[in-house]
């Protein structure tokens, strides 16, 4: 035991103990400090864009999904589809200062990592790209903690090591988390205002499309006549990102199952300002049966679809739609 607390700081070893607090203790207790909501591409420059490079080079989405005052929060997320045609996704979560210095990044574990090293090999080129030496490093550890742990157990073993850039952090359940030395963000950003209203403005309206919906405390909602869900993720009372599945029936070149059916008053978990071009972004993927990951009149828009039958112009297709991003952390 002494000499594995010895070892810690330098070579990591696997502990039982608890994780650090995800998000960290305190960053999102803060009033609005300067807070914008409205996406943009991840930045082509400076350290987001090296971050995010090897990411989109291996067809990933990436935006900087909202700012404040003291630093940026940039979301990138990839979907695979699975052999049974479901989208499986992976994301990642980089905070930066106001410098543009990285502070914090996250690689959360994907269903499918113990088979396919998934945050390895999203983590390593990423952090190369402004740390030379911490891609190799990371899955040398990765490697070695999934050689020590093949053994299960009740409790979730974990590795940690740090180096000259970051402390590290990694275990099966949360993937990997960065803490850089040296740079922080004392306010991390939290706005959703520019895209998303309040859960209690919207759950009236998910009642009136057939959702069964009990807010407060529910976040989640099922509308079971139809398959159908709604979730979403909160800041007090205020949407920060919304989640849900609808189904499209395309009959001789038209739509039969409307979204008016699920949402009578249209999408008003949405503010007036976007709420018309997300909502014809979405029935365009209706139409056509496919998918789509980007910016939306400044909000992000992920849409994966499923596609059933197909006959000519006909076609049943499932998405499942995801609008905004979570906070980073959470």
């Amino acid at each position: 035991m002494v000499m594995c607390l010895g070892s810690l700081a330098l070579t990591g070893c696997t502990e039982s103990d608890e994780p650090p607090s995800l998000p960290p203790a305190g960053v999102y207790e803060h009033d609005a400090a300067g807070e914008n909501s409205q996406a943009e591409p991840a930045p082509a420059d400076g350290a987001a864009g090296d971050l995010t490079r090897p990411l989109r080079q291996a067809g990933w989405f990436c935006a900087r999904v909202r700012a404040n005052a003291d630093g940026r929060a940039v979301w990138c997320r990839i979907g695979r589809r699975d052999e049974a045609e479901a989208v499986q996704s992976q994301v990642a979560q980089f905070l930066l200062d106001r410098d543009d210095r990285l502070a914090w990044a996250w690689f959360p574990s994907t269903q499918a990592d113990h088979e396919d090293d998934q945050v390895a090999e999203a983590a390593a080129p990423a952090l190369t790209a402004i740390w030379p030496d911490a891609g190799d490093r990371v899955r040398r550890e990765i490697d070695d903690f999934q050689a020590r742990t093949t053994r299960r157990t009740d409790d979730i073993p974990r590795t940690r090591w740090r180096d000259t850039h970051a402390d590290y952090g990694y275990d099966a359940h949360n993937g990997l988390v960065v803490t850089a030395r040296g740079t922080s963000v004392r306010r991390w950003p939290f706005g959703s205002e520019h895209y998303a209203t309040t859960m209690s403005s919207a759950v009236d309206d998910l009642l009136a499309g057939g959702y069964d919906c009990f807010y407060p405390p529910q976040q989640s909602c099922d509308r079971t006549r139809s398959n159908g869900y709604f979730r979403v993720s909160l800041r007090g009372d205020q949407i920060v990102s919304a989640q849900f599945g609808i189904g499209s029936l395309i009959e001789s070149g038209r739509q039969r199952h409307l979204l008016s059916e699920e949402f009578p008053h249209g999408l008003t978990f949405l503010t007036e300002a976007v709420r018309g071009p997300v909502t014809e972004r979405i029935e365009q993927s209706r139409r056509s049966g496919t998918g789509f990951a980007g910016i939306v009149a400044g909000t992000v828009v992920i849409i994966d679809a499923r596609r059933g039958a197909v006959d000519g112009d006909d076609l049943v297709a499932y998405l499942d739609i995801q609008i905004g991003a979570p906070l980073a952390a959470t």
